[in-house]
């Protein structure tokens, strides 16, 4: 008998000690760091071979005091390394644990590396190659309470990877944590009665299903094993474990009588679904069909079981569409699926309130890095009597499916008439809806203000679930259209913060313009809403003349200016990134020429060292800002008397200059403006639009002027 240790995920130990057990294991003992237990090596053969729920399993070589360096290379010196593998293979040394004087990984690695490889050179043996990929075998230290233990890592790594899956959706679910979600849903216990996954991405779950109820060893696919090279290796006794194996494996295919369901409304991945499926060569087993989950009715039969790991809402747009889904799916569920076990996995479980169920049994789980639930729910009549009682998401009760009723009958002549494509429809009208809604043609984008400490979390979220829910059905909008953001304070290099990857893009028109606008990489769009008013403004007062754009953002202030006539624009922005923007905006339009100017440079110092005067000088610079291009922090009330001073140095005789912030409660210093002879008017009431008339603070805005002499 020898001893071994199997690893696996947070919340799976449970269920792997039993599947020891039931593999024949002795002295089964469940720790937080995994499943100790003792057996044979002929059974710890196929314990490798049949188990679905551990990553890895480790053969204990020794163990000892490890208090400090000298006693853990004591420890690991103590094994006689010559009689574990030959000198002519390459290994790798994992380190898990630290403690006072042993205090990284890789320190610790070394020292016992050190020892193995000394070992090796007292008996008169060649020293062995450290290989950190691949390495012919493995090694794991664990240190634990100043005391080491010593393993082989035996099964090799990642034991959950059963081969099928060469392709993979997003954020795809490890197989032996799928294996633990079947255990856990029941379905097993009758594996007649139908299975259903409706978000099934790339089929782990039911391939996983398929096989567990064939009692099919995952093992015998598997092409390297940790154990190749251990010189205490019996390849007759594993050869006959192997094929033991297969055959059952095979036979337990052939009798198998069930059935499983796959489900995915994205058609790529449910080709990646039934390639997996065919290269586990269980692909007669399952039924995969294209569908909207949405659309989803019961043509399955009586009596089966809803499981699935949706996804959690964490990219955008995804969230949106997953409200939907749950609201709707509560709803079908009662009315259609009675008798059924529901079970799903998720991070997100907000989302689970949204069905109306209540669960008889929650499990905690790791998905990667992420806390999970995995929530039971059995659809009796008492469940389904609940049908009729969703009143939370019927809009007539809604005061935010109410208010943005109102606000678009409100808007409705004045988009008509000034044909108005991008408008802000909402923004924290209603304080315990503190989102802002956009509008940007057929597309909606809905930003989350972060809520204030003081509110309680669950509260915000169930508030934003209702926006979400709502604002595309009022709206008429798909949810696939609908894009969320979360925004909070930024500060810095963060004000522009990208969120996403998708390098996607749109174009709107507004007053003649056309603009790229980007509803998924960032924050902000590449068009602020709020200031197209403005845009007009000084638009009409650079015609003509020469307009000096500074903190320029995408360039829209400057294309409206170059399309009503100015006679040139020089566009000035620190990042590349939204120049090259701007440069598209002008493309778009069919604008180009020496007249119009693209400058990279850190604002401020570039207006400190400008000759050239200009006739309209437009300044937008952030709130605050301490990016690492900028030599100087900036923050615009503590710094808005220099840019302006700066600004005039560069004004030419009867030119202006119109200044706007975001700052809520900016203050112009009037003292100093009237120092530097100049004379500031606050037009924050003429630049503000329709659509922004409940928000008084959007911005202030100030034309500013030279003062006529007496």
């Amino acid at each position: 008998m020898q001893q071994f240790l199997a690893l696996t995920s947070p919340g799976i130990e449970i269920l792997l000690a039993q599947e020891l057990k039931d593999l024949n294991a002795e002295q089964v003992i469940q720790k937080p760091e995994g499943v100790y237990f003792t057996t044979t090596l002929e059974n710890a053969y196929e314990i490798c071979l049949y188990s679905r729920l551990a990553t890895r399993v480790l053969l204990k070589l020794g163990e000892g005091d490890a208090a400090n360096k000298d006693e853990l290379f004591s420890a690991a010196a103590s094994i006689n390394w010559s009689e574990i593998f030959s000198s002519d293979h390459t290994f790798a040394i994992d380190f898990v644990g630290v403690s006072e004087n042993i205090r990284n990984s890789q320190f610790g690695a070394l020292t016992v590396k050190d020892a193995l490889v000394d070992n090796f050179r007292d008996q008169g043996f060649e020293r062995p190659s450290v290989q950190k990929s691949s390495p012919d075998i493995s090694f794991q230290a664990r240190l634990l309470k100043e005391k080491v233990s010593i393993y082989l890592d035996f099964s090799g790594r990642s034991l959950f990877k059963r081969g099928y899956r060469q392709h993979s959706g997003a954020a795809p679910l490890k197989e032996h944590l799928a294996a633990a979600i079947i255990t856990r849903s029941g379905w097993l216990d009758d594996t007649s009665k139908p299975l259903v996954d409706p978000m099934c991405g790339s089929g782990t779950i039911l391939i996983e299903a398929i096989s567990m109820a064939a009692n099919y060893a995952p093992g015998i696919d598997r092409e390297k094993w940790g154990f190749d090279y251990w010189l205490g290796h019996n390849s007759d006794c594993f050869f006959e474990r192997l094929e033991e194996a297969k055959q059952s494996s095979y036979l337990g295919l052939e009798k198998l009588k069930a059935k499983v369901f796959g489900i995915d409304i994205d058609s790529r991945v449910l080709k990646t679904a039934q390639q997996n499926a065919r290269n586990a060569g269980l692909q007669q087993f399952i039924e995969f069909s294209c569908k909207d989950i949405n659309k989803l009715n019961n043509a399955f039969g009586h009596k089966g079981t809803f499981l699935f790991n949706p996804p959690y809402g964490e990219r955008i747009g995804e969230l949106p569409e997953l409200v939907e889904n749950f609201v709707l799916l509560g709803q079908k569920l009662k009315t259609q699926f009675i008798d059924w076990r529901v079970a799903i996995l998720t991070a997100n479980t907000e989302l689970l309130t949204l069905m109306k169920l209540a669960s008889f049994k929650r499990y905690k789980f790791k998905n990667g890095p992420l806390d999970c639930q995995f929530a039971l729910y059995n659809i009796d009549e008492k469940q389904a009597s609940g049908v009729s009682n969703n009143a939370e998401f019927e809009h007539k009760d809604s005061a935010f499916a109410n208010r943005l009723l109102k606000n678009k009958k409100n808007l409705k002549n004045w988009l008509k008439k000034e044909q108005i494509e991008c408008y802000r429809l909402y923004d924290a009208d209603i304080p315990e809806y503190n989102v802002a809604v956009d509008v940007y043609g057929e597309y909606l984008v809905i930003q989350e203000y972060a809520a204030p400490k003081t509110i309680d979390e669950e509260k915000v979220t169930k508030r934003l679930q209702e926006v979400i829910y709502f604002a595309p059905k009022v709206l008429n909008v798909p949810t696939e259209k609908v894009v969320l953001k979360t925004r909070a304070k930024q500060k810095g290099s963060n004000q522009y913060q990208k969120v996403a990857e998708s390098k996607q893009s749109i174009v709107m028109s507004e007053y003649g313009a056309k603009f790229k606008i980007n509803l998924w990489d960032y924050l902000d769009t590449g068009l602020f809403l709020d200031h197209r008013k403005t845009r007009q403004i000084v638009a009409k007062k650079a015609k003509g003349k020469s307009l000096l754009n500074l903190f320029a953002y995408t360039g829209s202030v400057s294309l409206q200016a170059a399309l009503h006539g100015a006679e040139t624009v020089t566009t000035v922005d620190m990042s590349n990134t939204y120049l090259s923007w701007a440069q598209d905006n002008f493309s778009l339009n069919n604008i180009a020429g020496h007249k119009y100017q693209f400058v990279q440079a850190d604002c401020l110092k570039w207006l400190k060292e400008n000759k050239e005067p200009f006739d309209v000088i437009f300044i937008d610079p952030p709130t605050f800002s301490n990016s690492k291009r900028m030599e100087d922090s900036f923050d615009v009330q503590r710094d808005h008397i220099s840019v302006i001073s700066d600004a005039f140095k560069s004004l030419s005789d009867n030119g202006e200059i119109i200044f706007t912030n975001n700052k809520r409660n900016f203050k112009m210093d009037f003292e100093a403006i009237e120092k530097l002879g100049l004379f500031a008017k606050n037009i924050s009431d003429i630049t503000r639009d329709k659509d922004f008339e409940r928000n008084k603070h959007i911005h202030n805005s100030w034309l500013i002027n030279r003062k006529i002499q007496k």
